[in-house]
């Protein structure tokens, strides 16, 4: 099950809104220890969700949580851009491979 943040953000993506809603402070979550909730909803032209319609959002919500763990995770992996630079110009193809690999034991959903 997806936290608030990653149901809220598919919301707003549903509804050609986009992450920068939580950025410039038109939505902010809050927890005062009896689990989240939006303390603060400004998003110009949609209103606030219901839990309803965020529940429904849920599947949909976990996957692109669980897609963005995968990303950090790949992301480490492959190392920084100086360093794959360098691994391209001496073996493309042994990058190729080893960045190939990195995905194949990350699987996105």
């Amino acid at each position: 099950m997806a936290n608030l943040y990653w149901k809220v953000k598919t919301y707003l993506e549903a509804n050609a809104k986009t992450e920068d809603e939580f950025t410039n402070g038109n939505v902010t979550l809050k927890n005062i220890g009896d689990g989240d909730f939006i303390e603060i909803w400004n998003v110009s032209g949609l209103s606030q969700p219901t839990d309803a319609q965020l529940d429904a959002l849920d599947a949909q919500a976990t996957t692109l949580e669980s897609n963005n763990q995968v990303d950090s995770t790949r992301r480490t992996a492959y190392g920084s851009w100086n360093d794959q630079l360098d691994e391209i110009y001496h073996d493309i193809d042994a990058w190729k491979a080893r960045l190939q690999t990195i995905k194949t034991n990350n699987p996105k959903s």
